[in-house]
C-alpha cells in the first residue's frame, strides 16, 4: 500500500437553497489504519444522490443530518487495498458507505457488498443495481404491485424515478427535454411527457415512433 495521505470533504455550513462550494471544505487527513478484522479501501466512484440535500439540513427528517465539520455521508464503489477480513482480498471491488473521502477503514461488523466487474459495470452499484434501483423495484413491484393493463406514471427522472418506468413499461415525466428524452429513448417508456411545457409543445414520444426512427437510422 503506497498511499500515505487521504482527503475528505466536510460540511461546514447548511445550504440555503442549492448547495454551493462554500458549504464544504476539502481537508487533508491521515491515512486510516487497517482495523482488526476489517478492510481499508480506496474510493473509486462516489454517489451523489438527491437525499443528500436533506441530510445537509438540520430539519427533522427520516435521516439524521450531517453535523457541521463532519464528512458528508454517502455510498461509494471502492477497491480494497488492505484486508484483515475473511472473504475479502486486496483488489476486490465493494460497495460501502464511506462518505465523501478518498480512503476509508471499514470495521469487520460493517456490511459491504462485493461487485463483480464481469457481471456489470461497477458503477451500476451506485445506480440501477444499487440503492436507487432497489428502491425503485421495492416501491413499484413490492408496494405498488401494478397489474396487467394498468398504467404506471412516474414523476421525475432521478436515480430512483428513472428505474421505475423500466420495471413497469409505463409513462415517465420530467422537467426538461433531457429527462423526457431519457425516458423515451434510453428507458423505452411507452410515453414520455414534459411537466413544464404547455399541452401543444409537450414532448411525447411513443415507442412505435422511436422504433421507426431507429430503423431509419
Amino acid at each position: 500500500m503506497s498511499e500515505r495521505q487521504a482527503e475528505q470533504i466536510v460540511l461546514v455550513s447548511r445550504p440555503n437553497g442549492p448547495p454551493t462550494p462554500e458549504n464544504f471544505r476539502l481537508e487533508k487527513a491521515a491515512m486510516p489504519a487497517l482495523p482488526a478484522g476489517g478492510v481499508l479501501v480506496r474510493v473509486l466512484y462516489l454517489s451523489l444522490d438527491p437525499y443528500m440535500r436533506g441530510r445537509m439540513s438540520d430539519a427533522k427528517s427520516y435521516a439524521a443530518p450531517v453535523g457541521l465539520g463532519e464528512v458528508m455521508g454517502g455510498e461509494s464503489v471502492c477497491q480494497i487495498i488492505a484486508s484483515d477480513r475473511k472473504g475479502y482480498a486486496i483488489g476486490d471491488i465493494v460497495l460501502a458507505s464511506t462518505g465523501w473521502r478518498t480512503h476509508a477503514a471499514i470495521e469487520g461488523s460493517v456490511s459491504m457488498r462485493k461487485l463483480d466487474p464481469k457481471l456489470a459495470p461497477i458503477t451500476t452499484g451506485l445506480g440501477v443495481l444499487g440503492m436507487p434501483g432497489f428502491t425503485a423495484y421495492a416501491g413499484l413491484v413490492v408496494l405498488g404491485k401494478p397489474k396487467p393493463g394498468e398504467t404506471v406514471v412516474v414523476i421525475g427522472c432521478g436515480g430512483v424515478g428513472s428505474g421505475a418506468p423500466a420495471d413497469a413499461g409505463g409513462v415517465g415525466s420530467g422537467l426538461n427535454a433531457a429527462s423526457i428524452s431519457f425516458f423515451a429513448l434510453a428507458i423505452g417508456s411507452k410515453l414520455a411527457m414534459s411537466l413544464t411545457d404547455d399541452a401543444i409543445s409537450s414532448a411525447c414520444f411513443f415507442r412505435s415512433a422511436i422504433s421507426a426512427s431507429r430503423s431509419a437510422s
